[in-house]
Formats: structure tokens, sequence, C-alpha cells
């Protein structure tokens, strides 16, 4: 049995929804199809979740919502005139999305939440009905009662039970049609999955289902060794491990989602990255393990948007739980931390920008002062993560040297470096500014002179 997603632009169109047909078609083993909302047709499109955004903005600031309604239902008909169908699944639609906007607002999160999975949600029926119109058997599974997730407030995961109820799908003789991104709690409230929501679902249900193959559609051909819009033509990836994509995945590659690695990871199900553009090429295949070649680096990615928290104390080394209780300010902050690089007398930690803000960056500064009694504490900003990627890198030499060379070349100085215990990957921490220089220079050094890893 093969579980396929396919991604916005897979399904953003009429055109696109006949290909993801024909590739349904074309294989037997292809049973369990996950779905997206509609994404871009073209560069300048909007997305229907982006519309759903400005229709729940709208409804929380009591406007026009009936004018948003139709701007999203317009998408939707456009789609449904060219497939052929009735003007039933449209009214549907209207009916769906004006439901959702009467609901409860109080938790405008859970009302945010509520409007955008209607993208999924809606696409899913749509496209199981077009399915059953062509001669293709299809059915739409709702997640409720079936891809059970947890409660707020921590980051949306489905629970055990879910994977249980989901298993059930793989006894289905029609086509199952399910949307992704989100999933209900044992109450019945809608979640939505973080980025890459609908890759975490097919991921999810690919698991439960015990799949031979999870194929993830997208619009590129393969995971490329770089991004493509940084570096020319770089070499793409026949093969990677599911460390090395979670930690490309981490840092910036936005082919497919590092949250969406868990499920599949767990199982040894292989993933399958292809093109519904251009379904006869291989992909990218991402398995448990693979043979390593002559070329240490398999990719290099770049993501900007971290911060330092940086504290110094003379020393600090010799002060038992030092580090503990530094973390568990940041902890009752409600902060994630990325990385804790350190030295005899500072440590630094890392953070995305995004969980901070001028009063909390004061409100930890303070206390790192009082209950620590630190010499030196002070946030540091626009610092972007460098990461180079590779089963084969601890098996080679000289090969930080080779980074820190490359770096340096192009002028930028190094703020931290950081490599994990596996020696799978290396961090460098770069002002943001330097970031795509230093990312082509890395290119160059590690890549210059191979045509695929």
């Amino acid at each position: 049995m093969i579980v396929c997603k396919f991604g916005g632009t897979s399904v953003a169109s009429a055109e696109q929804i006949k290909k993801v047909a024909n590739i349904v078609k074309s294989n037997p083993e292809r049973k369990i199809v996950a779905v997206s909302a509609p994404g871009k047709r073209s560069g300048d499109d909007i997305k229907v979740t982006d519309l759903l955004i400005e229709l729940a903005d709208t409804a929380l600031a009591n406007g026009n919502v009936e004018e948003k309604i139709q701007a999203v239902v317009a998408r939707y008909q456009a789609i449904t005139d060219d497939l052929g169908l009735d003007l039933t699944m449209t009214g549907i639609i209207t009916e769906d999305l004006r439901e959702r906007v009467a609901a409860d607002r109080s938790n405008t999160e859970l009302f945010i939440d509520n409007i955008k999975a209607s993208g999924e949600d809606n696409n899913a029926k749509l496209i199981a009905s077009y399915f059953t119109a062509i001669g293709m058997p299809a059915k739409y599974v709702s997640p409720k009662d079936r891809l059970i997730v947890n409660d707020r407030p921590e980051r949306t995961y489905a629970l055990r039970e879910a994977y249980v109820n989901l298993s059930e799908l793989k006894n289905e003789k029609e086509i199952i049609i399910f949307p992704g991104f989100f999933g209900y709690t044992k109450e019945g409230v809608l979640r939505t999955f973080d980025r890459g929501g609908s890759d975490i679902t097919g991921s999810i249900l690919a698991s439960a289902v015990g799949a031979d193959l999870y194929e993830n559609f997208t619009d590129v051909d393969c995971v490329f060794a770089a991004n493509p819009k940084i570096v020319n033509d770089p070499v793409d990836i026949k093969e990677i491990t599911y460390r090395e994509m979670r930690e490309l995945s981490y840092a910036g590659f936005s082919v497919f989602h590092d949250e969406a690695l868990m499920p599949v990871y767990k199982q040894g199900i292989p993933v399958n990255i292809k093109n519904t553009n251009n379904p006869s090429a291989p992909g990218t295949l991402i398995l448990p393990t693979r043979q390593l070649s002559n070329h240490p680096v398999t990719g290099i990615s770049a993501d900007g948007g971290f911060a330092i928290l940086y504290v110094s104390k003379y020393l600090m080394n010799r002060e038992v739980g030092f580090g503990r209780k530094l973390l568990q300010i940041i902890e009752e902050e409600n902060i994630s931390y990325e990385h804790t690089p350190s030295g005899l007398d500072d440590i630094s930690v890392i953070i995305r920008s995004d969980q901070l803000c001028a009063e909390k960056e004061a409100r930890i500064i303070q206390r790192v002062k009082n209950e620590l009694c630190a010499d030196d504490v002070h946030f540091s900003h626009d610092l972007s993560m460098i990461v180079i990627v590779g089963e084969g890198m601890r098996h080679n030499t000289g090969l930080a040297a080779r980074a820190a060379s490359a770096i340096s070349s192009t002028g930028a100085n190094i703020e931290m470096i950081n490599q994990g215990s596996s020696e799978v990957s290396l961090v460098f921490g770069v002002r943001s500014e330097f970031e795509n220089q230093i990312l082509k220079g890395l290119y160059q050094e590690f890549f210059a002179t191979i045509q695929s890893v």
C-alpha cells in the first residue's frame, strides 16, 4: 500500500487535480490520499489558506464576511466548473464556511484554526467527488473521531489512539481522500498542525496503516543539495537518510517539514519526494539508512530569525547546576532553545526570535543577573544558522576547517559553532546579512565538482 500526499500547488486548479487523478490511477497501490488546500496557480496568485485567514480576521473585526466568503468560494467554483462537477459542491462549501464563521469566537486562535482548516476539508470533499465522477470510486474521510490530537496549550500532535483509529482505513475498498493539516481533540475541538501540516497528516496516515511507501508530491523533481533560489543549478539528492533530512528541514529546507518525518521514522517507512508535474522523475528517497558515497556532505541549508542569549560568569564551570538554572528560567518564559554552546566562563543559548519580545528579554536578563549573579547578560539578534549535513562527515577529517575557511573567505565572522554528538551535522551561527553569500561559498567548496548526491 502507498499513502500519498499532494501539496497546495498540486491541487491549486482543475488542471492540477486532473494530474493528481492520473497519478493515483496509474498505480492501484495508491489507496490513501492526503490533500492540502488549493495553493497558488501562479506567482502572483493568493493561496486559499490566505483567503481564509482574511475571512477569519474580517469576522473577528465584525466586517463584511459575505464578500470574503464569496472570494473563497470563487476559487472552488473555478475548479468545479473546469472539472465538470455540478453546483452542489459549491453550495456545500458556501454553507460550510457560513457555519464556521458563525461559530464561537471566544477563543480567537481556535476560531481562526477552524476557518483555515476548511481549505483542506472542502478540497478533500471536492477531489473525492471528482474521482468518483471519472470512475475512480473514492471516499472522503473526516479526521473527526479518527485523527485524535492533544489539547492545548502544547503544539498539536497525534495521540496513540489516532493511529489505532486510522489503521482501519487500510481495509477500505475505495480510494480514501483525507484532508491534511488538522485533527480533533477527544472533546471534538479542531486543532491544526504547525508548518507543513499536510505533510504531517500524510505521515501519520502512512504510519497508521503500515504503508510500504509514503509519497509526498510537490512542485519540484527532487530535494536539492542547496536552495535553488540562492545557488544556481544545485545538484540533486537521490537518497538521503531520515537524520539528514531532519537536519536540513530544521534549517530552512521547505520541501518537507522536519516534524513530518517522525511518524514514518518510527515505522521505518521510506518517503519519496516527487513532482506532480513530472511524476516519472525518480525524485528523492528518504530512507532509514543508505549506502555512503565518497562525498561526505549531503546538503547545506540556512535559516534566519535567531537570537543569542549570552551569559558570562567567572568560574561558571565550577558552579554545579548553573546550566540547569539558566535553562529553567528560559523554560518558565515558555521558550524552547536550539543550541547551547559554552566555554569555561560563558554560555550562549540560541533561541528563535519569534518567541521573544522586549518585555521577555528584559525579564530574562534581570532574572539571570539576580538569580545566577552573572557578570554579563545580553541578547544579540539577526542571527542565521548555516547547517552542513552528511552521514559521511564523521569519517572525514578537516571538514570543519574547510567550512570555516569558506566562511572566512566571504568576510563574515563566525558567531557560533556547534556539532551534534551524532556528527551528522555541523552548525555555524553567522550574521543574517552574510547568509546567502556564505551558502554560495560553502556550496562551491563542497559541491562544485559533483553532479548528484
